[in-house]
């Protein structure tokens, strides 16, 4: 894996606090596969997903911004700063990871997906101590990994910019011009069930009522 030009100017993850780390919530995708709504509104074991995600993370950051395109009132009024895609037309989540970087003011932006309602309440610390010297750690959890969540070195925001004016819109191929991971979750596999369709949502909800 190629390092990037922000290999040379490091600043040791072992000294990063949570003030050093920004979250960054992605939703600001289309929901095609949810009927076109927008998924952070959508309600899950009666609360909106961005909700779910929030508490989950809150805590494990400084700060958090909320990557959105509708509802942006709405998002408003759950206290974050919300951050719509710099370029429109739904271009994906690079876009939303672009656009989040680009409002961050920490060295660190930690990503995660709107529809994620178990994420692992240790997740960005795991991923800070175990990324070693690199750029991008992504979690893995065990049988596959999780490309939008990954904690990702700031300073690679021009970078991105630059692949997406070239037409790049793969989060797997920006991230193999960079140093990066995967870190094991393979513990807690069922924190990164992630909610694309109905059947999704229905499954995810019978396993929350029959855990909980």
């Amino acid at each position: 894996m190629p390092l990037s030009e922000a290999a040379t100017e490091r600043s040791s993850l072992d000294e990063t606090s949570v003030d050093d780390i920004t979250v960054l919530i992605l939703a600001g995708g289309q929901g095609r596969r949810m009927g076109g709504v927008d998924k952070g509104w959508t309600d899950f074991v009666g609360r909106p997903l961005i909700v779910h995600v929030l508490s989950r993370v809150q805590g494990q950051a400084g700060s958090v911004l909320i990557n959105a395109n509708r509802s942006l009132d709405a998002y408003r009024e759950l206290g974050v700063r919300v951050v719509e895609d710099r370029e429109g037309g739904f271009q994906g989540p690079l876009m939303g990871i672009w656009s989040g970087l680009s409002a961050a003011s920490t060295p660190w932006v930690m990503v995660v997906p709107c529809d994620t309602p178990a994420l692992p309440t240790d997740l960005v610390v795991r991923l800070r101590d175990d990324m070693g010297d690199g750029d991008i750690a992504v979690a893995h959890d065990g049988e596959r990994a999780h490309p939008v969540v990954a904690l990702i070195r700031r300073s690679l925001v021009d970078d991105l910019g630059e692949a997406l004016v070239g037409g790049e819109r793969k989060i797997d191929r920006w991230y193999a011009r960079h140093a990066w991971c995967h870190v094991d979750f393979s513990d807690q596999p069922g924190a990164f069930a992630n909610l694309n369709s109905p059947e999704d949502k229905a499954a995810l909800a019978k396993r929350s009522l029959d855990t909980g």
